[in-house]
């Protein structure tokens, strides 16, 4: 449609009307007035949801939050941008001011789906006439924000809001005060830039490839262009026959560039050579743009923002399980079962509790069907045995004739081994009690009559509790509870792994205050960083629901590419391997992409029997996973790591005063040699299947290591094979210490889960320190560093293969820190990838030097997170 007779008429009054152009010229100033182009809330625009947007980059401005679906010109003149998305567009005014207007954030993925232009490149335009239209539900739905920021480009004006935070109406409200300089008002400026002139200093040039998904569009080409003017050079970037200003964001945009383009950047003039090498780097990782579609900045994809902003009345805790939700609190409180201490005679007692045994087996069966093979079923599978685990039901059966009750048996017989589990000092261990006080609970309610606990009606339900069992987790309505957040528990306990496998966003280890919540307290919860938030403001919940949307897309486009190399944005490729178990742990590694398996725990197969498996058993193992996995993709056996805090049944050893300090790990099997050699023999007759290497745990000192070495070598010389050897960097001597290990290893593996807690002195399980026991303090970023330095220095590589692998906000660290091979759970290895990806290996790096600088893991994080607001 074209403009009507009204906008017509208007545009001939020529300017005599303040609200739609400029006052009349005195001396040597004017001023300009630009009508709201759609209407709604004036944002300011430091608080525009995108920082390139906020920071001023792009130019002055303000957004706007619609309430209308069709954007007016704001000022008469000739339409100069309208990007191929249909998302943002430029109008040159009459007096050669710049105007661009960006219909929401991050809308360069839709498309152009959504959004329909009014007019063409090159029209002309009077102030009222529609631009734009849009479906406004169908862009939030996808967008990171519906935000629209307004700006004038031109650096020779000063611009101000007229209606700065109220409410504007489009085509009628004026938005912005343009006051135009002495340049200003001058013919508009041409497509093309003049040839490249030479000044009285050198001229350089480089050729880089554009890795923007969608060229470079209104944010990165500001990002460029801000770059661009530091310098002094005369810059021209090329793009076969066209070539475009490189300080000006307009003539870039206008260069219509495409992913992977070729441009040629050409700069004449005293520091041409540093321009050019610089803007090329810039180019290279994005100009702050993900090489994912429509990421974030190219560092900060990888750091989600907390979809919470700190202050007072936050409250945190561990995060267990990613995702952000909104919703209204549910305080869960357990019910109490009602216990007789006599019973009905022992025979009445024994069919009782048979009955509820088997009442219970049914419920854990119809929790576990829906979770057909995977990992997570074997959490409930374990439930099942352990209702018919004869420790726990013979006291029961054998103490009936005294008269009793079997509800009261049954209390004191599952109370009394979740206690001794939780004696133990190793965090693991603790978790299963839980599962033991889970299957006892069920039993018991049985037993008691009591039923389950009820929740109340509604479908944005956030459960708080004191902890929550592992079935109780499996049993959730996905529809209805949108979070859940404990007091207790731990992100290693099977209800963390359970609600990572729903998909349900989760925080444990929360400050004990949300208990103090009363039932319906609307909060927003960050289980990525363990962060919630009650009674959130209306732009917090809508900037999280944004970057739930948007974490969402990014989860379905990673899984999409997992099968992919994860190669950073300066071309260094980076292992992303997975953590395992089992064989089939090995095929869902496969399946999900992982390029080789860091960490294989061989205790899987000592654990849950009565003697040690014997070695055709464990050659079977590892033959069929290093089959499954081939000879394309690493295989890292990591030898027996039990002890005083991992006991089995069939390896007695003496009680310790602090197992952590104890007899563990290697030094378990360094005594007991023949355990050892065992292994040894199972992992080397699987060594022809696959590129096999043994990795030996706990190292503490070159001796351990050397003895270890040596039995291997005898082994291995009896067999005929040879296999790369590796020790895990779990303690902090043995960081120290690493440029004497180097030499009698091939690679490292850092555990970075045992060595924050023996840096730090803190129990990672504790329910009071496990949020202070961070990996990203300063003391263990500076042990991997130290590490890492010395395994280069000698040609070995080096990987980290604890949790901290896995957590988004650490990565950049680690790839800045030199680590080769990030090892971590099946179900992270697309994310990871995806987040390498985004990362320019040379920018961590300098990231990574500024990190081994600060005093506290707070300093550290708060410095991760600020590559979110920085191109």
């Amino acid at each position: 449609p074209r403009a009507s007779s009204r906008w017509r008429e208007r545009d001939a009054q020529g300017y005599d009307d303040a609200s739609t152009g400029a006052a009349p010229m005195t001396g040597a100033s004017r001023t300009l007035h630009l009508l709201a182009p759609l209407s709604g809330i004036v944002v300011p625009l430091a608080q525009v949801p995108d920082p390139v947007f906020a920071a001023g980059t792009v130019g002055a401005g303000v957004g706007i939050d619609p309430t209308s679906s069709e954007l007016l010109a704001p000022v008469a003149g000739v339409v100069t941008q309208l990007h191929r998305a249909h998302h943002a567009l430029a109008i040159r005014a009459d007096e050669g001011i710049e105007v661009l207007i960006h219909v929401g954030i991050d809308t360069v993925t839709l498309r152009g789906e959504g959004l329909v232009p009014r007019v063409a490149l090159g029209e002309r335009v009077v102030a009222g006439q529609p631009l734009l239209g849009f479906d406004a539900d169908f862009v939030a739905t996808r967008a990171a924000s519906l935000v629209t920021p307004v700006i004038v480009t031109s650096a020779d004006c000063v611009v101000r809001s007229v209606a700065e935070g109220g409410v504007v109406r489009a085509g009628h409200d004026r938005l912005l005060v343009v006051e135009l300089g002495p340049l200003a008002g001058s013919a508009a400026a041409p497509a093309e830039p003049p040839a490249l002139t030479t000044p009285s200093g050198p001229t350089a040039r480089v050729e880089v490839e554009l890795p923007n998904p969608d060229g470079l569009h209104a944010r990165p080409a500001a990002t460029l262009a801000a770059a661009a003017k530091r310098y002094h050079a005369d810059i021209r970037l090329r793009r076969g026959e066209a070539q475009a200003n490189a300080k000006s964001l307009t003539s870039i945009m206008l260069l219509g560039t495409h992913a992977h383009d070729r441009l040629e950047i050409v700069a004449a003039g005293a520091d041409a050579q540093a321009a050019v090498r610089d803007l090329a780097e810039l180019i290279a990782a994005g100009c702050g743009e993900s090489a994912a579609a429509g990421g974030p900045p190219a560092d900060a994809a990888p750091l989600p923002a907390t979809a919470v902003t700190p202050g007072a009345g936050t409250l945190t805790g561990q995060p267990a399980s990613p995702g952000i939700a909104v919703g209204r609190v549910v305080q869960l409180r357990h019910l109490v079962h009602d216990v007789p201490e006599q019973g009905t005679g022992p025979v009445q007692e024994r069919a009782r509790f048979e009955l509820a045994l088997a009442e219970a087996r049914r419920a854990i069966a119809a929790l576990r069907a829906p979770l057909a093979e995977s990992p997570q079923a074997r959490i409930l599978d374990a439930h099942i045995e352990l209702l018919a685990d004869p420790e726990l039901l013979d006291p029961v059966l054998a103490a009936l004739e005294s008269g009793a009750s079997a509800a009261r048996l049954w209390r004191q017989s599952y109370g009394g081994y979740a206690a001794r589990l939780e004696r133990v000092d190793n965090p693991l261990l603790r978790e299963r009690a839980r599962d033991v006080r889970d299957v006892g609970e069920r039993v018991l309610g049985v037993l008691a009559g009591t039923g389950a606990v009820e929740l109340p009606p509604g479908t944005d339900l956030v459960l708080i509790a004191e902890d929550l069992a592992p079935s109780e987790t499996a049993a959730l309505d996905r529809q209805r509870v949108l979070a859940v957040c404990t007091v207790g528990g731990s992100a290693t306990g099977h209800a963390a792994i359970l609600a990572r496998m729903l998909g349900i966003p989760a925080i444990c280890a929360l400050d004990p205050a949300a208990r103090a919540l009363p039932d319906g307290c609307p909060v927003l919860v960050d289980g990525g960083s363990g962060v919630l938030r009650p009674n959130p403001a209306p732009e917090e919940v809508t900037h999280a629901r944004a970057r739930g949307a948007e974490q969402l897309r990014l989860r379905e486009a990673d899984a999409a590419l997992a099968a992919q190399a994860a190669v950073t944005l300066d071309g260094e490729r980076i292992e992303v391997a997975a953590n395992i178990r089992d064989g089939e742990e090995a095929r869902a590694a496969v399946a999900a992409g992982a390029d080789a398996v860091g960490l294989l725990r061989s205790e899987f197969l000592f654990s849950g029997r009565d003697r040690p498996p014997a070695e055709h058993e464990q050659s079977e193992a590892y033959r069929g996973i290093a089959a499954t996995l081939g000879r394309g993709r690493r295989l890292v056996i990591r030898t027996l790591d039990v002890g005083g805090d991992k006991p089995l049944a069939y390896l007695p050893l003496p009680p310790e005063a602090n197992p952590f300090l104890g007899v563990r790990g290697i030094r378990v099997t360094l005594e007991r040699p023949e355990l050892l050699r065992t292994q040894l023999r199972a992992i080397l007759a699987a060594a022809p299947l696959g590129d096999l290497h043994v990795m030996f745990p706990m190292v503490a000192m070159l001796e351990e290591l050397r003895r270890a070495r040596a039995l291997l070598a005898e082994e291995a010389a009896a067999a005929g094979v040879a296999v790369k050897v590796g020790v895990m960097i779990e303690v902090p001597s043995a960081a120290l210490i690493a440029e004497a290990l180097a030499p009698d290893v091939d690679f490292f593996s850092i555990g970075t889960n045992d060595l924050t807690q023996y840096t730090l002195a803190m129990d990672r399980g504790h329910p009071r320190l496990a949020a202070q026991a961070d990996g990203l303090h300063p003391a263990v970023l500076r042990l991997i560093a130290l590490t890492v330095e010395a395994a280069h220095r000698h040609g070995r590589w080096v990987g980290v293969c604890g949790g901290l692998a896995a957590e988004p906000l650490a990565i950049p660290a680690l790839i800045g820190l030199g680590v080769d091979e990030l090892s971590v759970a099946v179900p992270a290895v697309a994310s990871v990838k995806a987040s390498v990806r985004r990362l320019s290996r040379a920018r961590c790096r300098a990231l990574a030097t500024q990190l081994l600088g600060l005093a506290t893991a707070g300093e550290v994080r708060a410095a991760l997170a600020a590559c979110v607001a920085s191109p």
